[in-house]
């Protein structure tokens, strides 16, 4: 488990070398769900999504010879993202392996950091592909949401919603592996015991109820074609879930179509472009999942905000979250292989 000292140190690690994020009442939101609703801004974190606090956290957390042999993870996106950027801030290489169907803007964020990108075409074995380049290279493995000092990292999001929203009631939190989950479930219920913590996940591809019910990770069939591809990892961690069996109170789901709803909301309504990740909490709050008292002061987590333009503006017009523009574009910094 993650305690709350372990993320206050987090805080201090990589205070002025993240941004400390906005958190924003919305009324137009607030009025369709029936409450105080405050949305926690990490589309405008570094890299465009949470996961560069605990990326960060962890490399700066590193022996000299730990970052002289390189680093090496796996990701859909966002963490990939995150690793490559504090990867060049302490210029250090970096290798990720990523899915191939991987949306476009991340990889092309990945390689214009530098980093070297592996493209794999399974989904359920990018961990294995993974530990035999880790293997081969000797580099040092940042795990996107099974690492403690990743997760504590995480948890630094909740630390500032808690600080900035004391009189918090409920949090809100998209699922996939489960880091974001687990870091702000610590940190939040350290502080404010009594407020409610519900989990999101796709109802095309959940993980923490299988996990939940088997009492351990377990391989999970998850949905290639999404725009919450943030959601989509093959497993929810250990750490993770041992967070949600103390303290999750609720877990829901949501669709394709009531993420994308929410993604439209999010940008005519509160002017926030984000991911499907990013609006998966929003979501299942405007689509009813979620069962509060009237104007109860409630904040949910906007995840991250990258998601192909050219994607979002067919989904938008009626096109399915299926329609993605293709991953193999060209480098202008780093690599890409097969």
């Amino acid at each position: 488990m993650i305690d709350l000292r372990q993320i206050q140190s987090a805080a201090e690690r990589i205070h002025g070398k993240v941004h400390r994020t906005p958190l924003f009442s919305t009324s137009a939101l607030g009025d369709r769900t029936n409450l105080r609703l405050h949305l926690k801004c990490e589309n405008f974190q570094k890299t465009g999504s949470f996961k560069s606090r605990g990326a960060l956290n962890k490399v700066l957390s590193l022996s000299d010879a730990e970052r002289s042999r390189g680093l090496i993870t796996v990701s859909a996106g966002n963490h990939a993202q995150a690793v490559a950027w504090a990867a060049r801030q302490v210029d250090a290489p970096c290798t990720v392996v990523m899915p191939a169907d991987a949306p476009r803007s991340k990889l092309d964020a990945v390689l214009g950091y530098g980093a070297t990108t592996i493209l794999h075409p399974d989904r359920a074995t990018l961990f294995d592909r993974l530990e035999q380049e880790r293997k081969l290279s000797g580099a040092t493995f940042i795990h996107p949401f099974d690492d403690p000092v990743v997760l504590a990292g995480a948890g630094t999001a909740g630390l500032e919603i808690v600080e900035d929203f004391p009189e918090i009631q409920a949090l809100v939190v998209p699922v996939g592996g489960g880091g974001l989950l687990c870091g702000v479930a610590c940190a939040l219920k350290a502080i404010r015991p009594k407020a409610r913590l519900i989990a999101v996940e796709l109802e095309a591809g959940p993980g923490l109820k299988p996990a939940l019910d088997q009492g351990k990770p377990v391989p999970v069939t998850r949905p290639g074609d999404t725009l919450a591809d943030g959601m989509t990892p093959p497993f929810v961690g250990a750490i993770p879930l041992e967070a949600a069996q103390r303290f999750v109170d609720e877990i829901v789901t949501v669709t394709e179509r009531e993420i994308l709803s929410a993604m439209a909301l999010l940008l005519t309504r509160a002017k926030l472009y984000v991911e499907g990740s990013g609006a998966a909490a929003t979501a299942a709050l405007l689509a009813g999942k979620v069962r509060l008292p009237e104007n109860a002061r409630t904040v949910a987590i906007v995840s991250g905000g990258n998601v192909d333009l050219s994607r979002l503006c067919a989904a938008l017009a009626g096109g399915s979250g299926s329609e993605r523009e293709g991953a193999g574009a060209s480098s202008r910094a780093g690599t890409s292989r097969a």
